[in-house]
């Protein structure tokens, strides 16, 4: 288990609990199982006490925790008969972009999303989440598959953000991204989105411009990273605190702004303490999503989802 900053308590806690454990195995004190188990109290009332009122930077940390369950983990539990589909029939493919055909609930539709990779090869192999051009073109076209053979459109959005490299730039990025977006709002299919990570930036609405998005628990979606924002706004990078509390990222606070439709609870201590439970989570509301589009006309998805982000902020700015 990777522990965060503020989780060095806990950590403390937990390790001495294992500690004494490994001793009881010995068979060094026969006492020393109770001592382990009531650390163990101790460590859950502290892991309560620390998630039930997370700041958004702390938040943040969470959400960006190297042990969450990434795009990869949620294909292979929810969706069976997945097949990957790669490139944009223009430069290449790009891996931090997956996506292809699958079944959800023994039905067919169209997955893509984010993915970060879980150890040092394989980020670099899917570039931290941060896609290229040819990664949104890749989206572009499994949309327009989608949208040919009348097949939902899942989407698994986690990424810092669109990649601002000198290539990516050179090969249209900012093109790449508005065009993804674009044919968000274009497919006559139900098209719903799960912030399961970070959120960040264009590179995230070019995959949640959806009739249906939901957030998990701990997850974050802003504009910008807290990190950039302070480097904007203050010159100073050391300044993401403020920054987080500033970007109102959280998904508590976008529910309330109208900016997303549903939280999805996480496992006590986040995502990265009971992935498989987590994952559970995310396959229901997902469930819940596509029902509550089920047997609506193509004009009329494609018109509820431009009005849903035409008006969105309306309540806000009313209020």
């Amino acid at each position: 288990m990777t522990y965060l900053d503020f989780e060095k308590p806990l950590a403390d806690l937990e390790g001495k609990a294992e500690e004494l454990r490994v001793l009881a195995r010995k068979g060094e004190g026969v006492d020393l199982e109770k001592e382990a188990s009531a650390l163990d109290r101790k460590a859950a009332d502290l892991l309560k006490d620390m998630y039930k009122s997370l700041d958004p930077w702390r938040k943040t940390q969470v959400a960006r925790h190297p042990d969450r369950p990434h795009c990869n983990d949620y294909i292979a539990a929810l969706f069976t008969e997945y097949t990957p589909l790669a490139g944009d029939r223009v430069f290449g493919d790009d891996h931090a972009v997956m996506g292809g055909l699958a079944r959800f609930n023994d039905a067919p539709c169209v997955v893509i999303g984010h993915e970060k990779g879980n150890d040092t090869k394989s980020r670099i192999q899917h570039n931290f989440g941060m896609a290229r051009p040819e990664g949104y073109r890749k989206a572009i076209r499994l949309m327009d598959m989608a949208h040919r053979f009348g097949l939902p459109v899942i989407s698994l959005v986690d990424t810092p953000g669109a990649y601002p490299g000198k290539g990516a730039e050179e090969r249209g990025q900012s093109e790449a991204i508005a065009r993804s977006t674009e044919k968000c709002l274009q497919i006559g299919v139900p098209l719903v989105s799960v912030i399961i990570g970070e959120g960040g930036s264009g590179g995230a609405v070019a995959f949640a411009t959806a009739n249906r998005i939901a957030m998990l628990e701990h997850s974050i979606y802003s504009v910008i990273s807290p990190e950039g924002c302070a480097s904007i706004l203050w010159k100073d990078a050391d300044k993401m605190r403020e920054a987080a509390e500033a970007l109102r990222l959280t998904a508590q606070d976008l529910q309330k702004l109208g900016v997303i439709d549903q939280i999805i609870p996480e496992p006590m201590g986040g995502a990265q303490r009971a992935p498989v439970d987590a994952i559970a989570s995310v396959g229901q509301a997902i469930t819940a999503m596509l029902a509550d589009l089920d047997g609506k006309a193509p004009q009329e998805l494609i018109r509820e989802r431009r009005e849903k982000f035409l008006n969105m902020g309306a309540k806000t700015l009313a209020g």
